[in-house]
């Protein structure tokens, strides 16, 4: 069976395994904390692949940041990576075919090929971390857009000018869906500029009045966002996935969603293809393209 190495980049962290057609972890899974330059990411990236290409046939690589139609580059990055990062030249690290994706993206395709909306060719996936990422697939295709960047979720919520987003412009989506978002609305209920997004789930599971009005507030934002997502794209599911996601009621989210949206029901579900789920969707997509 065709095996890929694998590997996740985030700002604070990169993980590698090799990964099957199957979507299968066929290898130890390392764990490396992300370098603080460019230059040493690519150092670090290129050591990874050499231990392990001549046991793969390709290298998928899932990545924050905006990726190119062609899925050979990052276009546009995030703050949490090093200055430079977009100019990583990704073919050059081997000499098997290089593929690069945004990781959002690949959560989603892991979601669709063996997760919560395998056989629904039409979903969209939210990573609920830190920030929001957004994977589109739409007749079975991945969404990409005109450059390859669709799928970011930076669409207003307010004009008030009230949440600085991580994009720099204000009351996005994700400033009030993310992790951030939640501690933003924890401090807005009960004046503790100190509290942390642990500090309000913990509450919630003890019965804190306040805890709690921070967390529904916060769903519901969340909510607005997914009924504004099913009226355009009129998906068979959305799924909720990320280090947030495990935290949200999807049966109360999808009654309220379906009471509120002008087209056909739809389902919302907890993301079910694991921690690893960018690494699989990489190593898939990148099956699919380099096909033998």
């Amino acid at each position: 069976m065709r095996k890929a190495l694998s590997l996740d980049i985030g700002g604070t962290k990169i993980y590698a395994a090799q990964i099957d057609t199957n979507g299968e972890i066929v290898s130890e899974i390392e764990k490396h904390p992300t370098p603080k330059t460019a230059q040493e990411i690519v150092v670090l990236l290129r050591d990874i692949i050499s231990r392990f290409e001549d046991e793969i046939e390709l290298v998928a690589i899932s990545t924050a940041g905006g990726v190119n139609r062609e899925n050979t580059k990052v276009i546009c990055s995030t703050a949490n990576l090093a200055f430079g990062y977009p100019k990583t030249d990704f073919e050059s690290l081997s000499k098997k075919p290089v593929f690069v994706e945004n990781d959002a993206n690949c959560a989603a395709w892991a979601e669709y090929k063996i997760g919560s909306a395998r056989g629904m060719d039409n979903n969209i996936t939210l990573t609920l971390g830190t920030g929001v990422g957004g994977g589109i697939i739409v007749d079975g295709k991945l969404l990409k857009g005109k450059s390859g960047v669709a799928g970011e979720m930076h669409f207003k919520m307010s004009m008030d000018k009230k949440r600085r987003c991580s994009c720099e412009a204000y009351d996005c989506f994700e400033i009030y869906a993310s992790g951030n978002g939640l501690r933003i609305t924890g401090i807005d209920v009960t004046g503790n500029k100190d509290i942390t997004t642990y500090d309000i789930i913990r509450g919630v599971d003890e019965g804190d009045e306040k805890m709690l009005r921070a967390y529904n507030i916060w769903q519901n934002y969340i909510i607005s966002g997914l009924i504004g997502l099913a009226d355009i794209f009129d998906p068979d599911c959305i799924v909720l996935s990320g280090s947030m996601g495990r935290f949200c009621d999807v049966e109360y989210m999808e009654r309220v969603v379906n009471d509120e949206i002008v087209t056909l029901p739809t389902k919302i579900l907890h993301a079910t293809s694991g921690n690893y789920a960018g690494m699989i969707g990489a190593a898939l997509l990148a099956f699919d393209k380099f096909k033998a």
